[in-house]
């Protein structure tokens, strides 16, 4: 909003936004007051009842401000500002007082009572229309030359400006209603993010230390070096887990960026760790390596770890092909697993490829999953080295 405002401006503008609501309040009622009271416009207010004008006093003087100084609480205090302008209007009418310019601020008064009231909006609507009935009995007893159409009309326009502050506050709460879905979408969409790192991290990692463990058990007796060496591994696995989640804890502590397929561990660390498991893991890489986006590495880095973690899960032991293939636009990932032939559907469901799927299309690239018509299951997924920034902000 301040952006289009010159500079020269923005400071003393800064300065005002950031005072209180009472005291910005305060102010412009002591600056409307002090305009009403000009000469110029001391006698053109809004009159009711056309009574037989008295010269003003001392007691004038306290009902006109009594009409302007209480708007100081007109955003704090509605109802209680309308109430002491409304009276203070209707005694200066009864009492046949000329004109005064004072006399608008029941205008602006019913106008911040709709805007501003929250708890008591009806019974205060109800309220001030019984005592303007009452208003309007008294000014016909006193002999006003008014006539009822004249009282309706005048309750209308009164109507009128209520209806104005009532506009303005429905379409306040409408936008902070799109603000705070947008806040509650956000942060769910920041949630269901860091719970996909989670699952990917933790299933990856803590699969791979039990089939390390499981296979150290059985080397133990025979080959203790060899079950030494897999102890190793699951040392190394653990301390690489630790580091993805401080780095997912560093997300929820709004710490700084980093592109997570370098700080945790490239491609060639994911086949290597997979192969210390047992798993027969080829990688090949095919084109010449181009820069990814952050988003875009951590993507593949994704695909690749989502992969391998199901071959050491469904199909342990069994041969695995990782191709990576670079050109000009992104990557292509291919990982096939040998295995039995899986029925149709079998990767319909399932939370880690379900959010790969949903992580891949936000960086703009697209991934299928399924099995294999010779048998065992096949993740290839294409992702473009650029990510746009409607896509950067969601990935």
């Amino acid at each position: 909003m301040l952006g289009s405002v010159p500079e020269r401006v923005r400071g003393p503008l800064a300065w005002w936004r950031s005072r209180g609501v009472l005291l910005r309040d305060s102010i412009g009622a002591v600056a409307f007051t002090a305009v009403a009271l000009q000469p110029a416009l001391a006698h053109n207010g809004v009159t009711l009842g056309e009574l037989p004008p008295r010269p003003g006093g001392a007691l004038a003087a306290v009902l006109a401000l009594a009409q302007t100084l209480p708007l100081a609480v007109r955003r704090s205090w509605p109802g209680a500002c309308l109430a002491v302008v409304g009276i203070a209007f209707a005694i200066y009418q009864c009492l046949g007082y000329p004109g005064s310019f004072t006399s608008t601020g029941l205008i602006l008064a019913l106008y911040a009572a709709g805007a501003h009231e929250r708890r008591f909006r009806r019974g205060l609507a109800a309220a001030a229309s019984a005592a303007y009935v009452g208003l309007a009995i008294m000014l016909a007893a006193l002999r006003s030359p008014e006539r009822p159409v004249d009282y309706v009309t005048f309750y209308l326009v009164l109507a009128c400006c209520w209806a104005a502050g009532s506009l303005v506050r429905a379409r306040q709460l409408t936008e902070a209603e799109r603000r705070r879905r947008a806040a509650a979408d956000a942060v769910a969409a920041e949630r269901a993010r860091i719970a996909r790192e989670l699952h990917d991290v933790v299933t990856h990692h803590v699969t791979a230390m039990v089939v390390q463990a499981g296979a150290a058990q059985v080397l133990l007796p025979s080959q203790p070096e060899r079950a030494a060496g897999q102890l190793g591994d699951i040392g190394t696995t653990g301390r690489r887990a630790l580091a993805e989640l401080r780095y997912l804890l560093g997300l929820l502590d709004a710490g700084p960026a980093v592109d997570l397929a370098l700080a945790a561990g490239r491609l060639r660390d994911l086949v290597d760790q997979a192969r210390r498991t047992g798993q027969p893991v080829e990688l090949v890489e095919e084109g010449e390596p181009v820069p990814l986006a952050d988003a875009a590495g951590l993507a593949a880095y994704r695909v690749v770890q989502e992969a391998l973690t199901n071959a050491l899960k469904h199909a342990p032991g069994r041969r695995a092909m990782v191709r990576v293939s670079y050109d000009p636009g992104g990557v292509t990932i291919d990982v096939t697993t040998d295995g039995p032939i899986l029925a149709d559907g079998a990767f319909a469901t399932g939370r880690g490829l379900a959010g790969l799927r949903d992580r891949v299309g936000m960086c703009g690239g697209e991934l299928a999953a399924g099995g294999s018509p010779g048998g065992g299951f096949r993740v290839r997924a294409w992702i473009p080295a650029e990510v746009t920034g409607a896509e950067r902000a969601h990935a």
